[in-house]
């Protein structure tokens, strides 16, 4: 890749997510969200899954997202640090509760709107282009309580109406947006993803599915609104990406593999393609599941499709029939995985695949032969700042360096890749673990797993790293 330079209106930046970076989790009007009840600690995991004590706060527990790193107040200081960098474009998403923090309240709530105002207010006096996700891990609790969150068809309407609300106040300021961010982690963390939560004898799949097909028709709905409202707009998908290799060449490794994948590819095919695939419905079939459809539900995934494909890519995974491969599997990603011995791991277990980032992209332009959004990829580790407080990530800078190389690579290959947003350029809330201790940003924030700490921001290594990155177009990288 030598002297590669990117497009030169690539949108180089970095993403967040207001569950994880505002905190000010009921100032401003705003309600209670699906994250304000997942805790640190070992009952986290449990709750993602759907298993969930309360819906409520509980007294002895710690919520990370309560403050988080408080974003909510310190927007100004943190966007201009982006800007030193040289961001031109910056992920976010809005709370659904600010906006409607019941999710069915007669009127949006204005203090909630003024904030994301001000926000992209601020972010726009600094030359980066928003780039906002509508729904990023968010469900009012309220709907939730109510409905069960998305098993019920009340929330397509709803989501509609929050979806047209802020795209009419925000057309003038935000031409990039997406539906739903990593929509198929509902299968994986359901109560994350979705706001499902079981109890016992509950159809797991068919909820699941069920709720699936809920949000892939909101997400067409928000896809009309998106092109009636704001015609100059891009509105695409988000996937939690990374390809399942088989372990051997063993037919039956390669075709769990295919469907490995196909159960991440099943979203985007609908929300691309506009109509369910074959294997799917299969799927349905075979497993029993009964999907149902009100009238006219074909016709609006088909006739609103999204613009782009966007996705994060973090790890490749590994997949084996084999029952004593199967025992060694990694641990830390949601997604399970053998081990791969030709690769290495970060301290938190995932797969560190810089090749398979090409691959991936590779794989999904040749599906869906739509421009790639690179909108998730980093490495979480725990920085621990020297006695002066600097941060020498010097690994973040490696795994970063061979990543971006590769997704050069992808485009020379032909791959239409639009923008990169690192995850997360400043330190926040783990959303898998809740943790602060595994930090992802190019500037360290003072806060730790109990929520202690200055809030004070810190440049690291990676920060300078990043901004001669972003200054080259790509073609300085350090290699």
């Amino acid at each position: 890749m030598s002297n590669f330079m990117f497009p030169e209106n690539f949108l180089w930046g970095g993403a967040i997510a207001a569950n994880q970076a505002e905190g000010a989790y009921l100032e401003g009007g705003k309600g209670l969200t699906l994250v304000d009840l997942l805790p640190t600690g070992e009952s986290r995991r449990d709750i993602m899954k759907g298993y969930i004590p309360s819906l409520t706060p509980l007294e002895n527990e710690f919520y990370p997202s309560h403050e988080a790193i408080d974003f909510y107040h310190r927007y100004p200081e943190d966007i201009a640090l982006f800007a030193e960098m040289g961001f031109k474009s910056l992920r976010i998403s809005i709370s659904w509760a600010r906006i409607y923090p019941t999710g069915e309240d007669v009127q949006p709530n204005e203090e909630g709107l003024q904030f994301y105002d001000n926000l992209f207010d601020e972010m726009i006096k600094h030359g980066i282009e928003p780039v906002v996700t509508l729904a990023h891990f968010d469900v009012p609790v309220a709907l939730i309580e109510k409905y069960g969150s998305w098993r019920s068809r009340k929330l397509v309407e709803l989501f509609e109406t929050y979806s047209r609300t802020v795209l009419a106040r925000y057309k003038d300021k935000v031409k990039y947006w997406m539906t739903f961010n990593e929509i198929n982690m509902l299968l994986h963390l359901p109560f994350l993803g979705a706001g499902l939560t079981f109890k016992e004898g509950d159809n797991v799949k068919q909820i699941q599915y069920q709720a699936a097909h809920h949000q892939l028709v909101a997400s067409a709905l928000a896809v009309k609104a998106c092109h009636e409202l704001i015609p100059d707009a891009m509105i695409g998908c988000m996937l939690a990406a990374g390809s399942f290799y088989p372990y051997t060449c063993n037919p039956e490794d390669v075709y769990q593999g295919m469907e490995k994948d196909r159960e991440s590819y099943f979203f985007i095919d609908v929300q691309s393609r506009g109509e369910y695939p074959g294997y799917a419905k299969r799927f349905f079939r075979d497993h029993g599941l009964n999907i149902e459809m009100e009238p006219g539900d074909d016709q609006i995934l088909k006739e609103h499709t999204v613009d782009y494909i966007g996705f994060s890519y973090y790890s490749s995974r590994t997949t084996s029939t084999d029952p004593e491969v199967i025992k060694n599997m990694t641990s830390g990603n949601v997604f399970g995985s053998v081990a791969n011995p030709y690769l290495d791991k970060s301290e938190w277990g995932w797969t560190i695949d810089p090749k398979g980032f090409r691959i991936t992209a590779n794989q999904l332009h040749d599906r869906y032969q739509k421009p790639l959004f690179v909108v998730e990829n980093g490495l979480g580790a725990n920085d621990e700042p020297a006695a002066d407080g600097t941060v020498d990530d010097d690994y973040r800078i490696d795994y970063l360096q061979r990543h971006i190389a590769e997704m050069g690579e992808a485009i020379q290959d032909g791959v239409n890749i639009i923008g990169y947003t690192s995850w997360g350029p400043i330190d926040i809330v783990s959303a898998s673990s809740g943790e602060m201790r595994k930090r992802y940003g190019y500037i360290y924030v003072d806060r730790d797993n109990e929520g202690k700490g200055t809030l004070k921001r810190e440049k690291k290594k990676s920060f300078d790293w990043y901004k001669k990155v972003i200054a080259s177009r790509g073609a300085d990288l350090g290699l």
